[in-house]
């Protein structure tokens, strides 16, 4: 399977980069537990990882190789995201991944959460 025309990646990159993000997510979640802020549960199935808050709503996060994005779900809305060379950015808006992560999360939670790059 090739790359996308307009992809800055190519397939191994890409699933190296998703594979850290999806990794990230999970590491922050388990830090917020550990810390006693939120206990949101995971679960990851290869390239899709779902979000369970308290509350019973979720996030879903999916990688979509085929176009490289990463896509989300969530109550504010579905979201797809593209490698600019540095982040992932919203294709319509260009939020960056972790910033728009991080609003869905907090207005999910009902309270303010912040997913950061280490």
């Amino acid at each position: 399977m090739s790359a996308p025309a307009d992809s800055l990646l190519n397939d191994a990159d890409y699933r190296r980069l998703t594979h850290a993000l999806l990794s990230l997510v999970e590491s922050q979640v388990d830090a917020w537990l550990d810390e006693d802020v939120i206990d949101i549960d995971t679960h990851r199935s290869g390239g899709l990882l779902e979000l369970s808050f308290p509350n019973g709503s979720k996030i879903i996060l999916n990688t979509q190789p085929p176009l490289h994005e990463v896509w989300m779900a969530a109550r504010g809305g579905g979201y797809h995201f593209r490698w600019d060379g540095q982040v992932w950015r919203d294709t319509r808006d260009g939020v960056e991944f972790l910033q728009r992560l991080s609003q869905e999360s907090s207005a999910q939670a009902g309270q303010a959460l912040s997913y950061a790059a280490h």
